[in-house]
């Protein structure tokens, strides 16, 4: 049987594809830092490269980077610092509050269950003492069983120190290089499919622009929401959580549920009734439905043409082919390849294939 030369190239990139994916798959480990580094240097490109257009080529690029690398730690680092507040006021609350909130919980089952017609009797003191017990017990010996899980576990403990070391020093290299770096990868694409490749990466790169300009404002308004709504019915940790779960929002539905947990969870603490639920009801329910059917939708999705079901696969199947990291890149990969698919979609459509009957 013999294959035409165009059957031939699709097996050959077909092959190439498949050798990838199984790399990817096989070098994971390895490949993490280098993968976020890469991202990031995708994203931050344009910064460097603005501050190098304000210092009219008086600013040398190294210095360029540095200050990027030294205001990204800094928002790495103000993350951080939003969730130790929360932890470091919600442990001590958890211990004030707990017997209170078993109280209240058996005054309100209980008579729930008698009209069902269900007689329970519940051991109220000794489930306020073995919750009281794992909780303190838990909360004291929290460091000691990290240092006792980091000396058991110290390739673990390596591999995460690394990596945490090894993703700005990428990170620099990329940054330093990045155009060079782009076009070598080029140069290894064949002359004739050149002029394709080339428009296929301009259109990637417009719908990866769009997708991260439109995150970023989805991002920074619903941490305002958040913050706002909370603050609105009182609660202590509301500008903490609330940011936190407008920034989290870089990973669809994670975030949202994260910052929902936090919330319902210190609402309980603080207030200790039905006002805990009613807030998180009204603010993450109505906090939802804006952003899912109206400032998503307008800022991110119609930019880049995914559909929700489209999304919750995305961040599925990356986080099965490449773990934790792979949630991070489900939206931007899935931008690219939407492009692809529209291009394959097209070829197929305008195909002796389709057309004849």
């Amino acid at each position: 049987m013999q294959f035409t030369s165009t059957q031939k190239r699709v097996a050959a990139w077909l092959l190439i594809a498949a050798a990838a994916v199984l790399a990817l798959r096989a070098l994971g480990p390895v490949l993490t830092p280098f993968i976020i580094a890469g991202v990031l240097a995708y994203a931050l490109t344009p910064l460097v490269d603005r501050l190098d257009e304000i210092g009219n080529g008086r600013m040398p690029r190294v210095v360029a980077v540095l200050i990027v690398e030294l205001l990204l730690a800094l928002a790495c680092m103000c993350l951080v610092l939003l969730i130790v507040p929360v932890l470091a006021k919600e442990i001590p609350l958890i211990r004030e509050q707990l017997p209170l909130l078993l109280d209240r919980a058996n005054v309100a089952i209980k008579p729930w269950l008698a009209q069902l017609g269900i007689q329970a009797s519940i051991d109220l003191e000794g489930l306020r003492a073995m919750l009281m017990r794992y909780v303190s017990t838990n909360w004291d010996d929290a460091f000691p069983s990290l240092l006792s899980s980091l000396k058991l576990g110290g390739s673990v403990a390596l591999m995460i120190i690394g990596n945490a070391l090894l993703i700005p020093v990428a990170l620099f290299f990329l940054l330093m290089d990045w155009k060079p770096f782009v076009a070598r990868a080029l140069e290894l694409v064949p002359p004739r499919a050149r002029p394709g490749v080339d428009s296929f990466t301009a259109e990637a790169d417009m719908v990866l622009g769009q997708y991260l300009r439109g995150q970023l404002l989805v991002m920074v308004t619903m941490a305002v929401y958040y913050s706002t709504g909370l603050a609105l019915f009182g609660l202590d940790l509301a500008l903490p959580i609330g940011v936190f779960t407008g920034l989290a929002m870089f990973v669809p539905y994670v975030g949202f549920g994260i910052g929902l947990i936090l919330a319902l969870l210190a609402g309980l603490l603080q207030f200790a009734s039905a006002k805990a639920l009613l807030m998180v009801a009204v603010v993450y329910g109505s906090g939802q439905v804006l952003e899912g059917l109206f400032i998503t939708p307008r800022l991110v999705g119609e930019r880049i043409g995914l559909h929700p079901l489209a999304v919750i696969f995305a961040l599925l199947a990356f986080a099965q082919l490449f773990g934790f990291v792979g949630v991070f890149i489900a939206l931007p990969a899935s931008a690219v390849l939407l492009v692809a698919i529209r291009r394959v979609k097209a070829g197929y459509i305008g195909s002796s294939l389709y057309r004849s009957r």
